[in-house]
Parts: C-alpha cells; structure tokens; sequence
C-alpha cells in the first residue's frame, strides 16, 4: 500500500513532493503502527481503521487535514467542514513548523471522534 501513496507523491511537482515528504516522515515518525493507505485519492493514516489525519494537494497547495482537529484547541489549525475536522496549509517545507505538527500528532492518538462508525452511531461519537 505504501506504493500507492509513492505513487500519489510522484504526480506532484517538485516543490508539493518537498512538503509532502516532511509531512509523511513526520506522519509516521508521530503514529508508529498507524495504517497508511490511500483513501479516496489522497494519503491517510488510520489507528483502529479509524481516519486520524492525512494531506491532499488543493489550488492553495498542500493541505493538512486531522479529523478531530477541532477538538486539538490548536491555533495553528482551522475548522474544515460541518464535523470536527481541522487543516492547515502549506506552500513550502519551511512552513511547516516541526514541533507545532509533532504536537499536533500526539493530540490526534490522544483526541479522537470516531469517524469509523459514524453511520451507525449516526453521527459522531468521543472515543478519547
């Protein structure tokens, strides 16, 4: 599955490679164990095959997206969406503020909505 999101990284140019790159290593680096695949045409890492975070390439550039993100009371982080979904954007690896989006990862193993069972639950639900 890795492949794919190799895949996804080589269809971009070279400057959105370069922040891509960054985000996954810090990606896996954050949430060792966690699935990473492909879903729904962009890059994503699952625990419990429950969507914590992943990127995706817009017109303004990279973005970032952490499902429960809303909940991470994070500046840095705006509200994306009518859930609790949170993004931000980057147009250079030098945009990327490292320690900012290390504690960004550890909030989202510690916050997390469940996203997986949201159609039965019928909505969203707190899971931690």
């Amino acid at each position: 599955m890795a492949n794919t999101i190799v895949s996804y990284h080589a269809a971009q140019t070279r400057e959105v490679r370069a922040v891509l790159k960054v985000l996954r290593e810090e990606i896996d680096r954050g949430l060792p164990g966690a699935e990473s695949k492909v879903w729904h045409a962009h890059p994503v890492w699952f625990l419990e095959g429950n969507p914590i975070v992943g990127y995706s390439v817009l017109k303004s550039g990279p973005r970032l997206l952490f499902w429960s993100g809303q909940s991470f009371d994070e500046p840095g982080l705006k509200p994306e969406g009518s859930f609790k979904a949170a993004q931000a954007f980057f147009n250079s690896p030098a945009d990327i503020k490292v320690r900012d989006l290390r504690r960004w990862l550890k909030k989202s193993r510690d916050i997390q909505w469940d996203y997986k069972n949201i159609i039965k639950h019928r909505g969203l639900k707190r899971l931690k």
